[in-house]
């Protein structure tokens, strides 16, 4: 467990391909500020396309920084679902379209994996649309588990899909 979570940095990652793509990523940092999650630094917005078998639209990505005080891991996921919820996020079709899609990367050097929660996220060393706007805030960070930082991650990734800066 990660001994001093009030030294320890977070990353959430967000994205959006429903409605006003743009609207619900502020919506969605705006919910994280309101549910006393302390947003320290925000990454650009990249249009990505999506990574799923199921048909549909280019996402909106961006990665936000958490700092202290931070609730506990389990709590910072709870807020995050609860913000989605807020958000009318629906899972009823997996990797499907969503108003808003809020996944907890890292958090500190935590490593947890329960039901509730994997820490670091599962999947983040495999996705260009995570580590791309990752990297542009916190490119040092390390993942706990693989012990490289989040540039060495992406310079390594085999993932080639289309992650740009997205200019309104």
């Amino acid at each position: 467990m990660f001994s001093n979570r009030n030294h320890a940095k977070a990353y959430v990652s967000l994205g959006s391909n429903l409605g006003d793509r743009a609207g619900n990523l502020v919506l969605a940092v705006r919910g994280m500020m309101e549910a006393a999650l302390c947003v320290t630094r925000l990454s650009s917005i990249y249009e990505t396309e999506a990574v799923s078998q199921v048909e549909q639209g280019p996402f909106l990505n961006m990665v936000a920084e958490m700092g202290n005080p931070l609730p506990s891991p389990e709590q910072v996921m709870a807020r995050l679902l609860r913000i989605e919820y807020l958000l009318g996020r629906t899972r009823d079709l997996k990797n499907g379209p969503r108003t808003i899609d809020l996944d907890l990367l890292l958090y500190g050097d935590l490593v947890n994996l329960t039901e509730f929660l994997i820490v670091p996220h599962p999947q983040m060393h495999k996705r260009r649309f995570v580590l791309e706007p990752l990297v542009e805030i916190a490119p040092h960070v390390l993942h706990p588990i693989l012990e490289f930082t989040a540039a060495e991650l992406l310079e390594s990734l085999e993932d080639k899909s289309t992650v740009k800066r997205w200019v309104p």
